[in-house]
């Protein structure tokens, strides 16, 4: 079941996320964030933007999503990034595509012209979700960011919501 974030899904959403941070390269964070940190950020972003969460029959946090700015400046007010990820171990089960679908449907319901999602240019799931949802890969950066040792490429992808 896909719904709107609460309060009380922060440990769970933070512990999703933490997997990330110490075991891949899907975000460039290098230190896990405490629920407290995590609280601040979900509270934040959800006062202005979409977030999304999925929750399986037991109720348990399996995934999440959500929509934040992609950069300061006012011009850029109608264009949002996006952000997905799944429990480890729940992958391959359509969670992902189906809150980023739920997703994209909010962000035009709210008026939102761009979206675009920073992805690891290594992170091919992630890729070809996004290409499967519409977006267009419009970037490469090469080497921008360090990791586990490595040097590592960052790939742009933009999906144009309304004509206007």
């Amino acid at each position: 079941m896909i719904r709107e974030v609460l309060a009380s899904d922060c440990e769970a959403i933070c512990e999703i996320y933490n997997e990330y941070i110490v075991h891949s390269t899907a975000t460039f964070e290098v230190e896990a964030v405490t629920v407290e940190e995590m609280a601040r950020r979900v509270k934040e972003t959800a006062a202005r933007f979409p977030y999304l969460v999925w929750t399986g029959e037991d109720g348990r946090v399996d995934g999440y999503a959500y929509a934040h700015p992609w950069q300061v400046r006012a011009a850029y007010g109608w264009t949002w990034e996006t952000t997905v990820y799944v429990r480890r171990g729940c992958g391959g089960r359509g969670i992902g595509s189906a809150l980023m679908r739920r997703l994209i449907e909010e962000c035009r319901r709210r008026g939102c012209h761009a979206l675009v999602a920073c992805i690891t240019a290594e992170n091919a799931d992630s890729r070809r979700l996004h290409e499967r949802l519409g977006y267009k890969q419009v970037s490469l950066f090469e080497e921008v960011g360090r990791k586990f040792g490595r040097w590592l490429d960052v790939t742009d992808y933009e999906l144009l919501l309304n004509e206007e």
